[in-house]
């Protein structure tokens, strides 16, 4: 099914858009939630890259609900379109076995769903964006579960705000073995943990699994966390946009419409 939408993940604090012509992703934008003076702006331009096609829809996914109803008014006078919001108008793409499948974050589920589709096989999805999400499906691609930490901007965060003395850090992969000073320690030990957390998560459902998964990252942090990690199959950016994109289609010839 050739699709021709405009997909919109909400997140935390960025809105990521992409726009998907005749089922390829042709366009990505990103815009920061504190920031969106020119969003409209942004929103006619990747809108009018399908405007005219046939089927042309608006899709989105969101873990923020306190912005989903700003964001819908924006998209309608840039566009005169609504959002089809996965979840609540297009059913989800994969089965969740969690104990309480509506209360998963749906960015997980999508994540998951993206990534079985191109591996088609059970796999992980570390997603390392404001939070951290390290989640993974089985071989039917059923998202079984995951873990939920904080990101790096939240931990560098919570170390100065909660400490007497430590300073604020720009976040950086670090490269000697040793943190020599305050700055370089802390960010051994940000770096370090979140690398050393996936990799025991992992482990963990490779031994529930039975065997080793595959690991695809994603999320604003995924490169300078995870960039030529053994461990991690491959960095995609744009997994979210993809999963979007796959409910989209799934809903549609599910329901011959």
């Amino acid at each position: 099914m050739d699709i021709n939408v405009l997909v919109l993940n909400l997140g935390n604090t960025r809105l990521a858009m992409g726009v998907f012509v005749d089922g390829e992703l042709q366009q990505v934008r990103r815009i920061n939630l504190d920031d969106r003076a020119d969003l409209p702006n942004v929103l006619k331009e990747l809108w009018n890259l399908v405007a005219r096609r046939e089927d042309a829809a608006i899709v989105g996914s969101s873990v923020n609900p306190h912005q989903m109803e700003v964001i819908e008014h924006i998209v309608r006078e840039a566009t005169g379109k609504a959002v089809q919001w996965v979840g609540r108008d297009i059913d989800l793409p994969i089965d969740v076995l969690t104990e309480k499948p509506a209360q998963t974050g749906v960015d997980r589920v999508l994540n998951i769903a993206a990534a079985y589709e191109q591996m088609g096989k059970a796999c992980v999805v570390v997603d390392a964006g404001t939070a951290i999400t390290i989640d993974c499906c089985n071989d039917k691609g059923q998202f079984i579960g995951g873990a939920i930490a904080p990101g790096v901007t939240l931990m560098l965060d919570a170390l100065h705000d909660r400490t007497a003395k430590l300073p604020r850090v720009q976040f950086k992969a670090p490269h000697d073995a040793y943190g020599r000073n305050t700055e370089q320690a802390i960010l051994h030990g940000v770096y370090h943990g979140i690398r050393g957390m996936v990799k025991e998560l992992t482990e963990n459902y490779a031994t529930a699994l039975g065997f080793w998964p595959d690991l695809i990252a994603t999320g604003g942090d995924a490169k300078s966390l995870f960039e030529g990690w053994e461990l991690v199959h491959a960095i995609s950016p744009d997994l979210t946009l993809y999963g979007i994109a796959l409910a989209y289609t799934n809903h549609h010839i599910k329901h011959d419409t």
